[in-house]
């Protein structure tokens, strides 16, 4: 069969694409020919920091880590699946390859898409399915004060998220601009633009010394997982969202947790949920606009400019938010 371009992550920081065979086909599964994929924040931790769920080292498999993206179907060993339609993929962590040309896919992790509808907006339902699947876990939100540390996507999705589930007040803490002015947009009630112990005297204040009921932490450093626990009242709620830049054992503020009788909780695991069952509950958000992802994508890069694509998105540029890789 013919070649494919396809990214690869070779080292830390460095992720190239090369050309290489399309994957064959085996018993029950799904060839997608890749029309889009988005840069995630976890794949920033992988490629950049050296996170990483893989058995191997770098590296790593072709594809990887990419697993956010829209397809068409090319073959199928699958009767739930035809030549022809368009897909959304979201293979989990193990099985992520979607920066390549053709993705040979499991068919569990794959959603159809509305005939004639915006595919690049879709593309992003899956990762408010994972915050969509994330919130279900919080239990009850209504009328809870919430702050959210990071505006990134994943923090944006959580005040849009949230209010839908109740939420009273949701306070977002984010330092870049462009982030934090569309933050209430998505239905943040307050935005803080310090950040560490200014940020946390700023919650202190808001909520007259008490703290937050809830807190969404969305960034992935010890810095932020600690933060959220101090502003966080006592017997309250952390939900830790963002992925750390490291696998190795980090810094954890035990007296705060354990003086405050806290709750902390992980979300991994979207990708696995039963039927993807939170997926098609985004897709159907974002079908029906009911959410505005024209905020939320801000930049394009080829699959040819990979590296330039991941080293933009590091920087965190004012005016970025989720970048698109095309083909």
């Amino acid at each position: 069969m013919k070649k494919m371009r396809a990214a690869r992550a070779i080292k830390l920081k460095t992720i190239i694409c090369e050309e290489v065979e399309v994957p064959e086909l085996t018993d029950n599964m799904v060839l997608v020919k890749t029309k889009l994929a988005s840069i995630c924040g976890s794949d920033l931790h992988v490629v950049n920091m050296g996170y990483t769920a893989y058995a191997s080292d770098f590296p790593l498999p072709y594809g990887a880590p990419g697993h956010e993206g829209v397809g068409e179907v090319i073959e199928s060993r699958s009767p739930d699946f035809s030549i022809g339609e368009t897909v959304l993929t979201v293979p989990n962590i193990y099985s992520s390859k979607t920066f390549a040309d053709y993705q040979a896919i499991d068919p569990k992790y794959l959603v159809k898409l509305p005939k004639n509808s915006n595919e690049n907006k879709l593309m992003m339902a899956q990762q408010l399915a994972t915050v969509e699947y994330s919130s279900k876990s919080i239990g009850d939100i209504e009328g809870k004060t919430i702050a959210v540390i990071g505006q990134g996507s994943a923090g944006l999705f959580h005040n849009f998220i949230l209010k839908r589930y109740g939420a009273e007040k949701i306070i977002a803490i984010e330092p870049i601009d462009h982030r934090r002015n569309i933050a209430k947009s998505f239905g943040a009630d307050v935005t803080i633009e310090f950040t560490g112990e200014k940020a946390t005297n700023a919650i202190m204040d808001i909520t007259n010394g008490t703290g937050v009921d809830i807190v969404i932490e969305a960034v992935g450093s010890a810095e932020t997982l600690n933060q959220a626990m101090a502003i966080c009242k006592p017997t309250g709620r952390v939900q830790s969202f963002g992925l750390p830049t490291t696998l190795k054992t980090i810094p954890f503020d035990w007296n705060t947790f354990f003086s405050k009788r806290l709750t902390i909780n992980s979300n991994f695991g979207s990708q696995d949920e039963n039927g993807l069952t939170s997926v098609k509950q985004s897709i159907d958000l974002i079908y029906k606009n009911e959410i505005d992802m024209d905020k939320i994508l801000s930049h394009k890069y080829s699959i040819e400019e990979i590296q330039d694509a991941f080293d933009f998105a590091e920087k965190r540029t004012d005016g970025m938010v989720k970048i698109t890789i095309t083909f």
